[in-house]
């Protein structure tokens, strides 16, 4: 009775962890969570629809693998040598391979159609009602804002100099600056070697290619900070290179731009990069 007891709670326990995990989770956005379980909590369109497809399939894979389990309770307790002395001799049966044929067909083609709407929906960029150039660099990140002629470089905080409430290999000196429910075209580049700008809760991931341009998108309809980092392996400093990207109304969005301008801007828009700065961090 002593072993059932610790048994419940132990059970209760990991029960109330897991809860505990789930709501931080989902209560979260902008950056991975302690005990967190499955994707960061959505900021756009593509993440909720990127979402709502992880469940999809992991209700599809949770069917097949129960039914795939199921089958082989039936095979070991009704085809074992106890059970069956005398095996079947069966060696063909023309239903059971039309159906073994077109039941995994329909499967596919279910999980194909949403994948497909999903793709399109990354792939068509809106009308943008803001348009960013980010660069990579090893190992840090310059922001353009071609359209207001400026440009900045975006390095990572190091430990010494966290302030309260920013995250180690997250916050940034300088973080993008965009404004709330508006459509921001992102244009991704490498200057040295192959980056990828990656936001979880915006469901953006993208290559930074020397000499060529990326194009995504994202909609962020919720203010806050949102972080992500480059997913390329890059060089010794790969792990140090982050991207945060503040979500502001339209108002806040006004008065940093008009501060951006006069902080960041040169005669020709383009500010140097900060190689200087890079090295010495």
């Amino acid at each position: 009775m002593l072993s059932f007891k610790r048994l419940i709670a132990f059970v209760v326990t990991s029960v109330t962890v897991i809860a505990f995990g789930l709501g931080a989770a989902l209560a979260a956005t902008g950056q991975p969570e302690p005990w967190q379980l499955g994707l960061q909590a959505s900021a756009t369109p593509v993440m909720d629809n990127i979402i709502w497809f992880h469940n999809f399939l992991l209700y599809v894979i949770v069917a097949i693998t129960l039914f795939v389990l199921a089958l082989l309770v039936i095979v070991a307790v009704k085809f074992n040598a106890r059970s069956n002395p005398v095996p079947s001799r069966t060696t063909h049966n023309t239903a059971i391979e039309v159906i073994w044929t077109i039941v995994p067909v329909l499967i596919l083609v279910t999980i194909a159609v949403p994948s497909f709407r999903l793709l399109f929906f990354q792939l068509n960029t809106p009308k943008a009602d803001l348009t960013v150039k980010a660069t990579g660099k090893q190992w840090f990140w310059s922001y353009q804002y071609p359209d207001s002629k400026f440009e900045f470089d975006s390095l990572m905080v190091q430990t010494k100099d966290l302030k309260p409430g920013q995250p180690r290999l997250l916050a940034v000196d300088n973080e993008m600056v965009v404004p709330v429910n508006k459509v921001v075209k992102v244009l991704t580049t490498g200057a040295d070697v192959i980056h990828s700008f990656a936001i979880p809760s915006f469901g953006i991931k993208i290559d930074a290619i020397p000499g060529r341009i990326n194009e995504t998108w994202f909609k962020a309809e919720r203010e806050g900070m949102y972080y992500g980092q480059c997913s390329e392996l890059c060089g010794k400093d790969h792990a140090f290179m982050p991207i945060a990207i503040r979500v502001v109304n339209d108002r806040e969005y006004t008065a940093w731009l008009e501060q951006a301008k006069k902080k960041y801007a040169t005669d020709d828009g383009v500010r140097p990069t900060a190689i200087a700065a890079a090295g010495a961090q």
